[in-house]
């Protein structure tokens, strides 16, 4: 705290020299005036810093100290589901008995998927991705639509490359992708005690690499916390297949759930699925990656039929 300047107290009008003549008994009732309003000050003071260190520390713990692992990479979970409340995003869309999520929850599981046949999708995203690539950190592949990254754009990858697609892709991996569509949508359905049946592929279904290269546009920037149902008015269940690992193939890009209190965090495992209701009951986000290079695949389905996609087809 600043120091308090002492000067003489300005008298009233017409006490001049009488006033003047009496320092000390001034200075003592200065004194006795100031004391109270120093240690006041002082107290507001010590509360304002230590308010300020608790916000401070709420919002670095927030961010990353504050986690609570869900799954972790070296973890090999049969199934693992946290139910959560259902948010009202839902009553905003059209409702379809017996899909329209009323359980809602996050689960993940380590035996939908085998790490082989992770090895074989993340090689049909490798060879998609060889023929463009984002300039900045995240690049996508949609082998629904064609959207492939290249460098600050998007082209339709049947339609640029034409015939080429033939040599990149095969038969083979267009049915192992039909495949492993089909065992997460089984897997969801089972969880949330729905029918398959009623589930439906939605877009965009995609293949995501990231790495640590600085972002060029807002496509780039993948790590801001969003709720998918809000983004895509389609979305109703999410599932992630992850095909590389944590801290082996790449450092950060954790996937967190937001919560007050504590953060939940999945560490990505190659064959690992994540899956969750899309509501804002799962605001969610991804880690900066800080070295090497994750991939994944994003499955998104939904229960308006009027939204599905078909799977890709080879021809």
């Amino acid at each position: 705290m600043a120091p308090q300047r002492r000067g003489a107290i300005k008298s009233p009008e017409g006490s001049g020299a009488a006033e003047r003549r009496r320092p000390s008994s001034t200075k003592k009732a200065q004194a006795q005036q100031e004391g109270p309003s120093r240690g006041l000050k002082t107290a507001v003071l010590g509360a304002c810093a230590t308010l300020a260190a608790f916000l401070l520390w709420g919002r670095l713990g927030a961010d990353d100290g504050l986690t609570q692992v869900l799954a972790r990479r070296g973890e090999v979970l049969a199934g693992r589901f946290i139910e959560v409340p259902c948010s009202e995003d839902y009553d905003s869309h059209r409702r379809f008995e017996g899909c329209t999520p009323r359980k809602c929850g996050r689960g993940i599981s380590d035996v939908v998927i085998t790490r082989e046949e992770a090895v074989r999708v993340r090689s049909i995203a490798e060879k998609g991705l060889s023929l463009g690539g984002s300039d900045g950190g995240a690049s996508i592949l949609d082998l629904h639509s064609g959207a492939l990254s290249v460098g600050k754009h998007f082209v339709n990858l049947y339609r640029y490359f034409g015939n080429k697609i033939q040599t990149v892709f095969s038969e083979e991996d267009f049915q192992l992708y039909r495949d492993v569509r089909q065992k997460v949508q089984l897997a969801i359905a089972e969880a949330f005690g729905i029918s398959a049946s009623l589930l439906h592929l939605t877009k965009p279904t995609f293949f995501s690499r990231i790495n640590s290269t600085e972002a060029q546009t807002a496509h780039d920037e993948y790590w801001h916390a969003h709720v998918d149902k809000v983004t895509y008015g389609s979305f109703d269940y999410t599932s992630l297949l992850y095909l590389s690992d944590y801290l082996e193939d790449f450092g950060g890009g954790r996937f967190v759930f937001m919560e007050e209190g504590a953060n939940k965090t999945v560490e990505p495992r190659a064959g690992r699925v994540s899956f969750f209701t899309s509501g804002s009951e799962n605001l969610h986000r991804v880690e900066k990656v800080r070295w090497g290079t994750r991939y994944a695949i994003t499955i998104a389905f939904t229960c308006n039929p009027d939204h599905s996609i078909a799977d890709p087809t080879f021809t």
